[in-house]
């Protein structure tokens, strides 16, 4: 029986001239029940060219800025498929490249996560020495850190089953960036199977993302998502600290804000 798969591209001042190609080449290389833009602070030219956007696709626009992990969080909340998948919405990955994530799922994995820093991935352009730098020491740090060994923790592009889901989503914090990490060190905790998949990557120029803030970023990311894939793995230490703490996971702020 054919798994039905849904994606989310979680975009903030997207390209609509980059976009709209990107998610019709999604729909075409998937097949998706559906792909749901999460758009944040969109411009209202923005609005109007996503109109060319296919059937298949919708647009769920929020005024303020979220930060990726809570626009993909709110976007696989959404979904009712039996596979949920990413793609960042500068298309550095390409659709055929986000097939093959999808369909490690399919074959069994329970988490897939597009690579760059594969050594059978294709790089078809590379970031700035400095981004790479940062990239690469962050990839380093992270191996040594968490559970999951990974070329590759940040891809934009990732998929899981809807078990899956089901098991990391009252575990996420991270709103920004360092979901990507959190996720994977989340799902390491659970058992799950983590499948790194080689991508074809070309670095996207325009990119909003500010590279030695977001880094600094990520590494305290870091540190909070091994403290809770050890806390979930029933670390005491772990477990004393995060009974100090007050914090409401992101599904809980969704709800919160629904309710109010």
């Amino acid at each position: 029986m054919s798994q039905s798969v849904g994606v989310v591209v979680p975009a903030y001042r997207p390209d609509p001239e980059r976009l709209v190609p990107y998610v019709r080449d999604l729909v075409e290389a998937l097949d998706p029940t559906v792909v749901r833009v999460e758009l944040d602070a969109p411009q209202t030219e923005t609005l109007s060219a996503l109109d060319d956007l296919p059937d298949v696709a919708t647009v769920n626009a929020v005024d303020a800025r979220r930060g990726k992990g809570s626009a993909i969080t709110a976007g696989f909340e959404a979904l009712d498929t039996d596979i949920l998948a990413f793609a960042d919405a500068d298309g550095s990955t390409p659709a055929s490249s986000i097939a093959d994530v999808v369909a490690a799922v399919r074959d069994g994995s329970d988490l897939a996560v597009g690579s760059r820093r594969h050594p059978e991935a294709t790089v078809a352009s590379h970031q700035t020495i400095a981004r790479r730098h940062l990239g690469d020491g962050f990839a380093w740090l992270a191996r040594r850190l968490l559970d999951v060994p990974l070329y590759d923790y940040q891809c934009g592009a990732k998929a899981m089953s809807a078990a899956a889901w089901a098991d990391v989503r009252a575990h996420l914090y991270e709103p920004g960036f360092a979901w990507d990490i959190e996720l994977i060190a989340v799902s390491g905790a659970f058992g799950h199977r983590v499948a790194e998949v080689p991508v074809v990557w070309e670095d996207a120029p325009n990119s909003t993302v500010s590279p030695i803030e977001t880094t600094f970023n990520m590494g305290r990311g870091l540190l909070r998502s091994r403290h809770r894939a050890r806390t979930i793995r029933k670390d005491r230490l772990h477990e004393l600290i995060a009974a100090r703490r007050d914090q409401h996971a992101l599904i809980e702020e969704f709800a919160e804000a629904t309710d109010d």
